[in-house]
């Protein structure tokens, strides 16, 4: 049995009932992972699970969830996230956006597409909406019950994982707000 005296000399982790660091930055990917290209935001949150994690960073596999991840969105400062497009440009084009609005979301592939914008709309119109910062991968093609990237695709990879935990990492700093 330990005394009171004990557990006032006993170096505490934490303040009982003081809350935990919550993240303020989430990684997020969506797609589908069993279309082909379309699922290239899966493939970047995996090999980024695969990096050093960052404090104050949450990684998550947002699949096809659109507006169903509103609760993961919760208190999150940011969100950097990326996803397939199909906007006409070469199949691996990298493309960086700070959509201010639902409305400037470009438009996405598959059934995902709606239910990003109705999550988005909803988290704003509880006065949750996090800063987005979206990096788009564009493909041209997709291939249902395929888990694999074109070679195109399949290169812009590294580059994605490498500006998403680099952009992650300045938006957890502690001097940023």
């Amino acid at each position: 049995m330990i005394g009171l005296d004990e557990l006032s000399a006993a170096p505490a982790s934490r303040e009982i009932g003081a809350p935990e660091s919550a993240p303020q930055v989430l990684l997020l990917g969506v797609g589908n992972w069993l279309m082909g290209d379309e699922g290239v935001g899966i493939h970047v949150v995996r090999e980024l699970e695969a990096q050093p994690p960052l404090f104050g960073v949450r990684t998550l596999d947002g699949g096809t969830g659109g507006v169903n991840l509103l609760l993961e969105l919760e208190g999150f400062r940011d969100v950097v996230m990326v996803d397939a497009t199909r906007d006409g440009q070469p199949a691996g084009t990298i493309t960086f956006l700070q959509p201010r609005q639902v409305g400037d979301l470009p438009r996405g592939l598959g059934a995902h597409d709606f239910g990003l914008k109705d999550l988005f709309a909803a988290a704003a119109l509880l006065g949750q909406l996090p800063r987005i910062h979206l990096y788009t991968i564009s493909v041209e093609e997709l291939k249902p019950m395929c888990t694999d990237l074109s070679p195109a695709v399949a290169a812009a990879v590294p580059e994605v994982v490498h500006a998403m935990h680099a952009h992650a990492a300045r938006l957890a700093a502690p001097t940023h707000a």
